[in-house]
């Protein structure tokens, strides 16, 4: 290999040399790593938290300023260009991305987690069920699709009108010029790619844990590690298949799919559960969540333990910010054609209402179920028993068959879409910010993400990695207020360019 040709892949090579480190670390000396990490990460959340407190308000802040700002107009890309993807498709894949098989995964657990939990006062009681609704739509709501907002934005910004390169770096444009292109760009970009790889890992291991789960619980399959790993290697297999028909087919075809089944789903379980309730349950939460949102954000415990808000909240923040690379390149480059106001109103405004409506449905029904049974140790299980709470909570509904199917498709589905997307991006990533990669890096990635997962499970690493890649998400806090800066001055000058524009017309 040439000099060009090893410098236009470094961002590949490097990536993956540190990637096959690493997971020589984690498989063979685990405890190890588990030490460096959780120490990593302790620290981080102990001495550092308000930086996520702080920063994750701040993004929220700064992306409805934005929604209502004199930017609001600009458009992603020309001024004649329009939309790649029709609404519908577009809010569907940039959900499935963002949260899909997240919310499946936490939308019964964590609201009865917190019933049987409270961050504060007595568990088990009518305010601890309102508490834990409430923190379940702070946990999913604003701040993490702003997060994606920031991060989407200035990528977009950077790619379709700049004409940066489709990378990390590009977004720093503004502030590093050409440097972006030298040694610290590639850093940033290696920097990327590595987070991404490891946070899909994890993601796509602990998947496959909730696939099986659900395998044994509707068609009495076995629950071992060898199944888990088969289902690793025909989910690849599928997403494989998937990748090589390209973003207008395969992903949106999926993520098309996933939302219909979404909807289907969320109106079966209204239809058959307690539809009254669950109304009741969406706009009192919503009541809670807006008019205790700046406490809830800035909520810390300086004269107490904090174990809760570090466990839940600063947890929560630190995961959405480590993921915010991957979904942001995505959310980016599904988005040429918007304005920045329907772009924030897509990605910020629509997903948080659609979130907080699924979690009162199947967290509202949930907890409607464990309070009338007065069932203690049905929500003890569910808490405990993360990966089958979602089908735990079917067998309690009629048509119970019928819905632990539609959500195991569901589960898979999401499962496939979020392997799909993200070895889009790391193709995107690693072959210097093309908006269309080759289907040889795209396998490449497929495979390698699928081997970590698989590897992982079989050492017992995985939990180890998905801290690893959370604590690697502080340094990335600070980056995108760098970010939110940049956008600004990228904005501006966008501003500047379209009013030249306008003079030269007039002229």
């Amino acid at each position: 290999m040439n000099a060009n040709k090893l410098k236009e892949n470094s961002v590949f090579i490097i990536s993956l040399i540190l990637t096959l480190i690493f997971i020589a670390w984690g498989v063979f000396f685990t405890d190890l790593l588990t030490k460096v990490t959780n120490a990593i990460y302790t620290t981080s959340i102990d001495y550092l938290g308000w930086v996520y407190i702080g920063a994750t308000l701040f993004f929220v802040i700064f992306s409805i300023y934005l929604l209502f700002s004199k930017y609001g107009h600009i458009r992603l890309g020309k001024t004649t260009d329009r939309p790649d993807f029709n609404t519908a498709s577009w809010l569907a894949m940039l959900f499935g991305a963002g949260m899909g098989i997240g919310i499946v995964y936490w939308s019964v657990a964590e609201p009865v987690t917190h019933y049987t939990k409270p961050p504060y006062g007595e568990a088990y009681t009518t305010d601890a069920a309102n508490v834990a609704m409430q923190y379940t739509f702070f946990h999913w709501g604003l701040h993490p699709w702003a997060i994606y907002t920031v991060i989407g934005l200035a990528l977009a910004l950077c790619q379709y009108n700049k004409k940066l390169p489709a990378a990390i770096s590009s977004v720093f444009y503004p502030l590093l010029k050409d440097k972006i292109y030298g040694p610290i760009g590639k850093t940033i970009d290696i920097l990327s790619v590595f987070a991404t790889v490891f946070g899909i890992a994890t993601s796509l291991g602990l998947g496959a844990l909730q696939v099986t789960a659900g395998m044994h619980s509707i068609f009495g399959v076995p629950n071992t590690l060898i199944v888990q790993l088969i289902v690793i290697v025909v989910a690849t297999v599928i997403f494989l298949i998937s990748i090589n028909t390209g973003l207008e087919k395969g992903i949106q075809y999926l993520s098309n799919a996933a939302m219909i089944i979404s909807v289907a789903i969320l109106l079966l379980i209204l239809m058959v559960g307690p539809t009254l309730t669950i109304i009741k349950i969406f706009f009192n939460t919503t009541g809670l969540y807006i008019n205790d949102f700046i406490h809830m954000s800035l909520r810390m415990r300086p004269f107490g333990q904090g174990e809760w808000i570090a466990s839940w909240t600063l947890f929560y923040w630190a995961w959405w910010i480590a993921w915010a690379p991957f979904v942001g390149m995505f959310i980016a480059r599904i988005s040429r054609g918007r304005t920045v106001k329907e772009f924030i109103i897509g990605v910020l405004i629509v997903p948080t209402l659609g979130t907080c409506l699924w979690m009162s449905i199947f967290g509202g029904s949930a907890l409607d179920l464990v309070i009338n049974s007065e069932n203690h140790e049905l929500a003890k299980y569910i808490a405990d028993n993360v990966s089958l709470a979602i089908f735990t909570f079917f067998d309690y509904l009629p048509l119970s068959s019928i819905l632990s199917l539609m959500g195991f498709a569901l589960v898979a589905i999401y499962y496939v879409t979020v392997a799909d997307t993200s070895t889009f991006v790391l193709g995107m990533l690693s072959e210097g910010g093309t908006l269309n990669p080759s289907n040889k890096i795209k396998m490449t990635w497929g495979i390698i993400q699928s081997a970590v997962a698989a590897v992982l499970l079989l050492s017992g690493g995985l939990t180890v990695l998905q801290t690893a890649s959370i604590a690697a998400a502080f340094p990335f806090a600070i980056i995108m207020i760098f970010m939110c800066y940049s956008l600004l001055k990228g904005l501006n000058s966008e501003l500047e360019v379209q009013a030249r524009k306008k003079k030269v017309k007039e002229y």
